[in-house]
């Protein structure tokens, strides 16, 4: 396995997430957690039709930080483990996880047999 070509993979996806997270909130510096940021209003009066565009947008942006966040926590643990060299190691059984597996998917806590697993 190229744990190079691995980190620089991470890396890569890491950057991807944070630019797509920015363009739809803000970390909280006090809770560590992105929080959705509402659309910029384009004039000053606002309709109920534009509020409520708004608030869909808003929802929007939530429903995606909560996919991308836990992705971007499962990039930086991984880059982490390579730093500690404890990177590739099945959270469960402690085996090895297999090379295709890390390959297809960097950010992977288990291996192939625990892959349903809660972690």
């Amino acid at each position: 396995m190229d744990k190079k070509k691995i980190k620089e993979k991470l890396e890569k996806e890491r950057d991807q997430l944070l630019e797509e997270l920015r363009d739809m909130g803000k970390l909280n510096i006090e809770t560590g957690e992105w929080e959705a940021t509402p659309e910029e209003m384009s004039s000053r009066e606002v309709d109920q039709n534009d509020m409520a565009d708004r608030f869909e947008d808003f929802e929007s942006r939530s429903s995606m930080i909560r996919v991308l966040e836990p992705r971007l926590n499962n990039i930086l643990r991984a880059l982490k483990d390579l730093n500690k060299g404890t990177f590739g190691v099945c959270e469960i059984c402690g085996k090895e996880i297999e090379t295709a597996r890390l390959e297809a998917n960097p950010a992977a806590k288990t291996c192939k047999h625990h892959l349903n697993a809660q972690v």
